[in-house]
């Protein structure tokens, strides 16, 4: 994944047929979401057990979908009815790790950036 890309990161809440290949989830970013899958966002779904992922990516001549698949524990998912949710690239690299969205012990992003 190309993250230094990336715009946004939705995640498709609830659980998703993860069986449907490129052109099944897409149709699900543009019908259900009414976002454009040819944008620079990813759009991640997730499996009912929550421990398989797809990610569809836009790479700018075709498509890219990920796969992950874990061998023992189980991904933080947000619970819904297939909504999209928008997430940070960091609230996205923890929930690849296990963690959930919202961290409160995390340090806070900063956006100043300034030099004494």
């Amino acid at each position: 994944m190309m993250l230094s890309r990336v715009d946004t990161v939705y995640l498709a809440a609830g659980a998703t047929d993860l069986r449907k290949s490129i052109d099944g989830l897409a149709v699900i970013v543009q019908e259900h979401f009414r976002l454009d899958p040819f944008s620079r966002h990813l759009f991640v779904f997730c499996n009912r057990k929550k421990d398989k992922i797809k990610v569809l990516e836009w790479g700018g001549d075709g498509f890219w979908l990920h796969y992950k698949r874990l061998e023992k524990g189980r991904f933080q998912w947000p619970d819904g009815d297939s909504h999209s949710l928008a997430v940070s690239q960091r609230e996205f690299r923890w929930l690849l790790d296990g963690l959930p969205l919202h961290q409160v012990d995390a340090n806070p992003e900063i956006s100043e950036r300034t030099i004494i």
